[in-house]
């Protein structure tokens, strides 16, 4: 943290950042220096095993979240950043948000989650679905198969498929699974909006819903709003109706202000009342102002639990597997794209837990000293399902080439190549269909701790990766979307470029660079054919099949 004198009075801003197990807040001031940060575990934090207090087990890929964790979490993080500070609150202008997406739930019209009601505690679909819940299978492969049937327009916009993590595919499965849940929900929305909404203590109808979130996760766009009444009604008769009555509010975009502070939000968070807050974004879009990035042809990689890639262009054009494309979905004036990876510091945690180590400095040490390709190890790294390129949640992970002589290293480094390959896929996506990508910028925490996955990344891709010394892009992203949201006169900013530039940019020449291996890249071509060839073998198994080594 930057040393500030306590006399200084310029304008400061607080970031909000909700991620899977935590929410962090961050105090930056409009110069960029970081005032104080804490961070908050959820109690409950990932629901996965069994609702709190239930004996029943839930189904594998079930994942739900307490919406209560968020605001007590919060509460506690934003306090604590405040009394580890020097700052006084008034200083505070604006609060951002980001959130993980698509986390989605059914509410009251007052905004009480139906989970929280006594009699829908212990009912699964009444619970917030978190963005990793993949229980709508069924439901996103008949939403496919429509669309693509009808030829609807929004698939352009989504590589031509829907992901089993967005936001109808889980409203779908409620309404099928649960149809007294759905009965019971007054309005539909996502976490990030949900969080806005008790922020500033609106009426229902003047919730502010994130054009970043409902044009990545919820088939909207500027142009032509949700995806038309028709097709709702054929995927389901009470569908339309939702959409129609159930899903109040005002569309507004990252950076406006969808309100002030609450006078009961303002006692319970120690702050003023009236400060501007947000629109809430996607936590992932959030790092793109969070690392500076506010020219197009830059390839942010939030790297953490999973990876999310995101990609500002001058230009639209539909990209096979992309997970969205919104015209100023990420900085307004560019069509924002984003790509990712379901599993990345999931699947290295995953891969620690069943080698029975409690650390990954000796096993990391040994992955780097074998040679490219892991001695003939290959790994799928599916093991959340593929995002991009093929979005399919259900496609299982692989190893492949096992001997008797493999080790946990050999284990270690194909899963480590693997996830750099998937990348390598992505980044030639955007290539083929004439979207540069000229720089990369990696944040989150995975960066910083897991120095071997960067070199890795950068050998396959013979490309330079540079690592933005913020471990918490996304909090500075939010921090300088309230900022934004602040306006003018009481921030000095009269844009999101302005204000991410000022507040995130590394100055040139201090950036931290890691080059590509220039005598690994012909071993990594090669590597990297024979995990496409084992992509498209896979790809024509059924997802409990494994394929034998001998193979």
């Amino acid at each position: 943290m930057n040393s500030v004198s306590s006399s200084d009075q310029t304008p400061i801003a607080l970031g909000l950042d909700f991620g899977t197990e935590s929410v962090r807040a961050v105090l930056i001031d409009c110069q960029g220096r970081q005032h104080a940060q804490a961070v908050a575990d959820y109690s409950h934090g990932q629901v996965t095993e069994r609702l709190p207090g239930s004996e029943q087990r839930l189904p594998d890929g079930f994942a739900f979240q307490w919406p209560a964790d968020w605001l007590d979490s919060m509460q506690q993080a934003v306090q604590q950043a405040i009394a580890s500070s020097d700052i006084a609150p008034e200083r505070i202008v604006g609060i951002g948000v980001d959130f993980t997406s698509c986390t989605m739930l059914p509410t009251l019209r007052n905004g009480t989650p139906l989970c929280q009601l006594s009699e829908l505690r212990d009912v699964p679909m009444a619970w917030a679905k978190l963005w990793k819940h993949h229980g709508a299978v069924e439901q996103t492969e008949r939403i496919n198969r429509l669309a693509t049937e009808r030829a609807d327009s929004f698939l352009s916009r989504y590589g031509g498929t829907i992901g089993l993590e967005w936001f109808f595919p889980k409203l779908l499965e409620t309404l099928e699974v649960a149809p007294g849940v759905a009965e019971a929900a007054e309005v539909w929305l996502e976490a990030g909006d949900w969080l806005v909404w008790q922020l500033v203590g609106c009426d229902a109808d003047q919730l502010t819903r994130s054009t970043c979130q409902a044009g990545y996760k919820a088939l909207w766009s500027s142009d032509e709003g949700y995806a038309n009444t028709d097709f709702f009604a054929a995927l389901h008769p009470e569908l339309n109706l939702i959409v129609a009555n159930k899903m109040p509010g005002v569309m507004r975009s990252p950076g406006e202000a969808a309100g002030k502070l609450s006078p009961a939000m303002a006692q319970r968070l120690g702050l003023p009342a009236g400060i501007a807050v947000s629109t809430a974004t996607i936590d992932a879009h959030s790092a793109v102002p969070g690392v500076g990035a506010a020219k197009p042809g830059t390839l942010v990689m939030v790297m953490g639990t999973s990876s999310c890639h995101m990609l500002n262009s001058v230009n639209m054009q539909p990209v096979n597997g992309v997970a969205g494309i919104v015209d100023g979905g990420i900085l307004p004036g560019f069509f924002g794209y984003e790509t990712g990876q379901a599993a990345v510091g999931d699947a290295f945690a995953w891969l620690l837990k069943l080698l029975n180590l409690t650390s990954f400095d000796q096993l990391s040490k040994d992955a780097m000293e074998l040679p490219p390709g892991s001695d003939g190890v290959r790994c799928l790294d599916w093991m959340n399902g593929c995002r991009t390129p093929l979005m399919d949640g259900a496609l299982t992970g692989m190893f492949h080439g096992l001997t008797l002589g493999t080790t946990p290293a050999h284990l270690y480094r194909s899963l480590l190549e693997a996830s750099a390959f998937g990348l390598r896929w992505i980044v030639e996506l955007f290539t083929e269909a004439g979207i540069p990508v000229d720089r990369l910028v990696a944040t989150g925490g995975l960066p910083h701790h897991n120095p071997a996955l960067v070199q890795v990344y950068a050998d396959v891709l013979g490309h330079a990766i540079e690592i933005h010394p913020s471990t918490q892009g996304p909090a500075v992203g939010a921090a300088v979307l309230g900022m934004v949201a602040a306006g003018t006169e009481a921030s000095g900013f009269a844009d999101i470029e302005a204000a991410a530039t000022a507040m995130a940019a590394v100055p040139a020449g201090k950036e931290t660079i890691v080059q590509p291996n220039s005598e690994l890249r012909a071993a990594y071509d090669q590597c990297y054919q024979q995990y496409r060839q084992l992509a498209d073998l896979r790809r024509q198994l059924p997802s409990t099949q494994s394929i034998d080594s001998s193979h």
